[in-house]
C-alpha cells in the first residue's frame, strides 16, 4: 500500500488533527493509500530521549529521526504541520507537564556543571529551537499562495490598518559590531575539516569545536556580534524613545536562533532594567536569575521571597524612567521582554506593518513604535517595507500581486545561531577557524561575552535551488530576483556561484534579477503594488522571515501558504503553514470550546501530497484523491467555511466536516463507491453542522498543553456521533 505521513505536531494544529485526520484517512484507504501518523511533537521528542527513565508503555521512539532518514529516501511523502520550535521556558513548561503527568525525565538545567548535567543537557539541546526543520528539509523551499487561495484573498480583501505619513514607527539597528559587519566566508577547495579554538588573551586555548567535516565548494562563514556594542546599540535606542516619547520593541528570533538571540535578549533586558540589576545583583546572583530568558523568569524566581516586593517596586520605577515597552498582552501587564518566544521577528514584523506601522500599549491601543533589530543582515529589508508604507500607503490587498518565495535551506544551509557552532565566549581572545593542515581559514578578535557563529552551506543544495528558481521562474513567467548582498562575504560567494550555475540552465525569456535586501524588497513591494508577481529568491534566514511577511498582508496569515519541498533524493515534504497564532487559539478552546484554527494549509498539502504520490507511482487513484480534494478546497473557499474567530459560529470542526463533505462530493462525480458517502453527509448537513456549533461555549479540559490526553481531545474534537457513524459506515 502506497504511504502517506502526516506529522503529529503541536498545539492547535494538532488539536486540528483528531477531527481531518479521520476524514482524510477514510477517503485514502479504500484506494488503497495509507497515511499514518508519526510525532514531532515538543513532548514527543523529550519523551523519546529518556527512554531510561520511563516504564515501557511510557517509552516513545524518536519518530523525529526515523522522519529524517526517510526524508533521504525517493519514498518520501511528509506532510508537516506547524511544531513548537520550543525556548528554553517553553521546554522547561513541557518538562514540567510531563513530570506532572507521571513521566520521570529531569529537569532542565541552562547552567550545568557535572558531567551527568551536562549529558542530559545534550539531550534537551536537541528539543530546543528549530529542532525539527533542520531535520526534514533535505530540499529547498518552493512556498506560494495556491491559485484558489489568492484569488479568494483578492475578493474578500482583510482588514488591514491605514498608513499615516506623519507615522514615527521605524525599524533601528546597529551601524558597527554586529555580525554583518564582521562576516567572513570561504569556499573549501578540496574537501577536508576545520577546528574552531578560542586563543585568550591569558594565553590558554580552548577548543570550541574539535574537528567539522565538510565537502568540496561547501561555504563556511563566521561572524562576531560585539556585546560591547550591541549593549551600547541598546542604550541609544532605549534613551533615544524614553526622550522623544516613542514606544519601544525588540524583535529577534530566539526560537530558530536558539544559542545567540535568547543572548541578546537577555542583554536588552539587563540594560532596560540596569539599575535593578544592579542593585539586586547578589540576589540574583543567588536565586539563579538569568535574563535570557525573559522577565516573566526573573518574577518567577523571586516569588515568595523577603525581597520579592522590593525588587517588584524597582522594576514598577524603571517604567518611569525607561520609555514605555509593546504589549503582548496588555491586560495581564506582559510586555515584549516578559518571554524570548513571545514576541518573534517573522511573526511580529509583518503585524506591525498590517496595523498601520504600530503595536500595542499598555492601554490597549495601538501606537507608533521603535522596531529594534539589531543585526544589519535583514534589518533592513523590514525598514524598506515600513518607509515604503509611509510614503505609499498600506498595500491593496485587491489588486497587490504576490511574492512567493524559493528558499535555500536543504541540509541545514545557513542555520545561523541556533547550532553546536555558535558560541557565547568566556574569554577575550581570538577565535580561530583552521583547517585539517592547521593553515588559519579565518580569525576573529573577541572579548568576553561576545557572540561568534559559523555556519555551512553545501554545493548541492546551492545547486537545486538556482535550478528550482529557474524552474519556478519558467512555470510563472514572474521575475526572479536573488535577495543576495554584495558586501556581505557570504553573499558574495553565493552571487558568484549563482551566477555561474545558472549557465547550467536554459533561461532564455526569463526575468532573473540580483539585489541586496533592502534593494530587492524595494523592488518587490514596487511590484506588488502595480499588480506584477517578484519570486524572491533567497537564503534560509530570509525564507523563513519573507514567508510570514508578504503571506500576511496578501493573505491575512501565513497559515494558507502552500509549501512544497522536493527532497534532494526524489521525495516530497509538504508544510502546511506557520504556527505563531497557535497559543491563543488553544487557550480559546479550553476556554469556550471553539477552535479558530484554519487547517486551510492542512488540506492545500494533503491534496498535492495525494497528488505527488500519484505521479511518482503512477497512481490514478491516489492522483484522483489529490484533484478532488483540490476542488473540494476551491469551493469550501467560496462557501466561505473557514473557522470564524467567534464562539457559536463554524469552528475548526466544522470546516473539517465541510472539506469532507465536498471531497465526497468531487469523488462521487468520478468513483461510484463515494457516492453514499457524499449523499450521507448531505442528507445530514443542517443536523451535523449544528452539532458541531451546539456543543460549543462551555470550558473543554483537554488533559494538558504539550501532551493532551488523547481520548479527551479525540471526545472534544470529535464530538458529533452522526458524522463520526456516517465516516465509519458508507
Amino acid at each position: 500500500m502506497d504511504k502517506i505521513v502526516y506529522t503529529h505536531a503541536d498545539e492547535a494544529p494538532a488539536l486540528a488533527t483528531y477531527s481531518l485526520l479521520p476524514i482524510i484517512q477514510r477517503f485514502a484507504k479504500p484506494l488503497g493509500v495509507s497515511v499514518v501518523v508519526k510525532d514531532i511533537s515538543v513532548s514527543g521528542r523529550i519523551i523519546a530521549h529518556f527512554p531510561e527513565n520511563l516504564n515501557e508503555d511510557q517509552k516513545q521512539a524518536d519518530e523525529l529521526a526515523e522522519l529524517g532518514e526517510l526524508a533521504k529516501s525517493p519514498d518520501a511523502n511528509i506532510i508537516k504541520l506547524p511544531n513548537v520550535s520550543a525556548s528554553i521556558p517553553q521546554l522547561v513548561a513541557a518538562i514540567e507537564e510531563l513530570q506532572s503527568q507521571g513521566y520521570n525525565i529531569p529537569n532542565f538545567n541552562s547552567t550545568p556543571k557535572t558531567d551527568e548535567e551536562k549529558e542530559i543537557a545534550a539531550r534537551y539541546a536537541k528539543v530546543l529551537g528549530s529542532a525539527v526543520n533542520p531535520v526534514l528539509r533535505e530540499g529547498n523551499s518552493d512556498r506560494r499562495a495556491a491559485p484558489p487561495v489568492k484569488k479568494y484573498a483578492q475578493k474578500n480583501p482583510h482588514k488591514m490598518g491605514a498608513w499615516d505619513k506623519s507615522s514615527r514607527s521605524h525599524v533601528a539597528h546597529m551601524e558597527e559590531g554586529d555580525f554583518y559587519g564582521s562576516e567572513k566566508s570561504y569556499i573549501m577547495p578540496e574537501a577536508g575539516s576545520v577546528k574552531i579554538t578560542l586563543k585568550a588573551s591569558d594565553g590558554s586555548e580552548h577548543v570550541l569545536k574539535p574537528t567539522l567535516a565538510l565537502q568540496k565548494g561547501e561555504i563556511i562563514d563566521a561572524s562576531r556580534m560585539s556585546k560591547k556594542a550591541l549593549c551600547a546599540f541598546f542604550e541609544k535606542e532605549i534613551t533615544d524613545c524614553f526622550d522623544n516619547k516613542l514606544m519601544l520593541s525588540l524583535h529577534l528570533k530566539a526560537t530558530m536562533m536558539k544559542v545567540s538571540d535568547p543572548i541578546f535578549f537577555g542583554h536588552c533586558i539587563k540594560v532596560y532594567f540596569k539599575d535593578v540589576f544592579e542593585k539586586h545583583a547578589a540576589l540574583f546572583t543567588e536565586l539563579g536569575v538569568n535574563a535570557n530568558n525573559g522577565l516573566g523568569s526573573l518574577y518567577e524566581a523571586i516569588k515568595g521571597h523577603a525581597q520579592e516586593e522590593k525588587v517588584k517596586a524597582d522594576i514598577a520605577a524603571t517604567y518611569e524612567k525607561r520609555p514605555s515597552l509593546a504589549m503582548v498582552d496588555s491586560g495581564r501587564g506582559i510586555t515584549n521582554l516578559h518571554v524570548s518566544s513571545d514576541v518573534i521577528i517573522d511573526a511580529s514584523m509583518p503585524v506591525v506593518v498590517r496595523d498601520s506601522g504600530k503595536m500595542w500599549n499598555t492601554e490597549d491601543a495601538l501606537e507608533d513604535v521603535k522596531c529594534m533589530i539589531p543585526d544589519r543582515c535583514y534589518a533592513g529589508m523590514y525598514k524598506v517595507v515600513l518607509d515604503d508604507c509611509r510614503a505609499n500607503g498600506q498595500f491593496d490587498v485587491s489588486t497587490m500581486g504576490t511574492v512567493p518565495n524559493v528558499g535555500l535551506m536543504a541540509q541545514k544551509a545557513e542555520e545561523y545561531g541556533s547550532h553546536d557552532k555558535t558560541f557565547e565566549l568566556p574569554k577575550d581572545g581570538v577565535v580561530q577557524v583552521t583547517d585539517q593542515t592547521g593553515n588559519i581559514i579565518f580569525e576573529h578578535e573577541v572579548e568576553a561575552g561576545d557572540v561568534w557563529r559559523m555556519c555551512q552551506t553545501k554545493d548541492e543544495p546551492i545547486r537545486d535551488w538556482v535550478k528550482l528558481a529557474v524552474t519556478r521562474a519558467r512555470a510563472t513567467g514572474a521575475k526572479a530576483i536573488f535577495w543576495l548582498d554584495h558586501n556581505r562575504s557570504h553573499d558574495a560567494n553565493l552571487i558568484k556561484l549563482v551566477k555561474q550555475y545558472l549557465k547550467d540552465h536554459n533561461t532564455e525569456g526569463l526575468d532573473i534579477g540580483f539585489g541586496t535586501p533592502a534593494d530587492a524588497c524595494t523592488e518587490s513591494c514596487t511590484r506588488a503594488r502595480a499588480g506584477l508577481d517578484s519570486i524572491s529568491c533567497t537564503g534560509n534566514v530570509l525564507r523563513d522571515y519573507l514567508t510570514d511577511l508578504f503571506p500576511i498582508l496578501e493573505l491575512g496569515t501565513s497559515a494558507k501558504m502552500l509549501s512544497v519541498v522536493p527532497l534532494l533524493k526524489g521525495g516530497v515534504l509538504l508544510e502546511t503553514g506557520a504556527g505563531g497564532s497557535a497559543p491563543k487559539h488553544v487557550q480559546q478552546f479550553v476556554k469556550e470550546g471553539h477552535l479558530r484554527w484554519d487547517s486551510l494549509g492542512e488540506y492545500l498539502a494533503t491534496a498535492i501530497s495525494f497528488q505527488e504520490l500519484g505521479a511518482r507511482t503512477n497512481n490514478p487513484k491516489a492522483t484522483l484523491l489529490g484533484d478532488t480534494l483540490m476542488d473540494a478546497t476551491g469551493k469550501w473557499l467560496d462557501e466561505r467555511k473557514a473557522p470564524s474567530r467567534k464562539v457559536k459560529q463554524i469552528d475548526n470542526r466544522g470546516s473539517s466536516f465541510y472539506v469532507g463533505l465536498y471531497w465526497a462530493q468531487e469523488m462521487s462525480k468520478h468513483d461510484e463507491s463515494f457516492k453514499n458517502l457524499a449523499g450521507a453527509l448531505a442528507a445530514n448537513e443542517e443536523q451535523i453542522s449544528k452539532e458541531l456549533i451546539d456543543c460549543q461555549g462551555t470550558p473543554v479540559d483537554i488533559g494538558g498543553y504539550y501532551k493532551p490526553n488523547a481520548e479527551m481531545v479525540t471526545k472534544a474534537m470529535r464530538p458529533c456521533k452522526l458524522l463520526n457513524d456516517i465516516l465509519e459506515k458508507n
